[in-house]
């Protein structure tokens, strides 16, 4: 089974100044090396500030797109990882050993599986071949 970690992060959240990077590089780093050695990392990314980003509102037709940051939000995702585990508990495990602190939260979702789905639906048979032609067994569509 695949799941996405996402890490939560309060919008109001600021680092003191004295802030060493460094060390959260280096857990971080420990971390993904530890889920790379287990044999379950999948792939994993850090995101960029808020205010590089953009929101795409479908309440609207057309939709309306608004740069970030985002007034409405309390918490922005900052980075995920998507890791292959034998169980849920597996999982939660994995995301326990995080090295997050205080206020940040890790959301973990399980990964449909395109089995999981109609197989006579025309669009799941397109995913089949799109995968076939891109060489990869990962999903194509989301």
């Amino acid at each position: 089974m695949k799941y996405m970690l996402i890490m939560r992060t309060p919008v109001e959240m600021t680092l003191p100044e004295d802030f060493d990077f460094t060390e959260i590089i280096n857990a971080m780093g420990a971390y993904n090396e530890s889920l790379i050695k287990a044999g379950v990392l999948l792939g994993g990314e850090g995101l960029a500030p808020a205010e590089e980003g953009f929101v795409v509102d479908f309440d609207s037709t057309p939709p309306i797109v608004t740069d970030g940051p985002y007034a409405e939000a309390k918490e922005l995702f900052t980075g995920f990882w998507i890791i292959q585990t034998s169980t849920k508990e597996e999982a939660a495990e994995w995301a326990k050993r995080c090295p997050l602190g205080p206020g940040t939260r890790l959301e973990v979702r399980r990964v449909t599986e395109i089995e999981e789905f109609d197989q006579d639906n025309e669009y799941i048979q397109k995913e089949y071949e799109w995968r076939e032609q891109l060489g990869t067994d990962q999903p194509v569509q989301g």
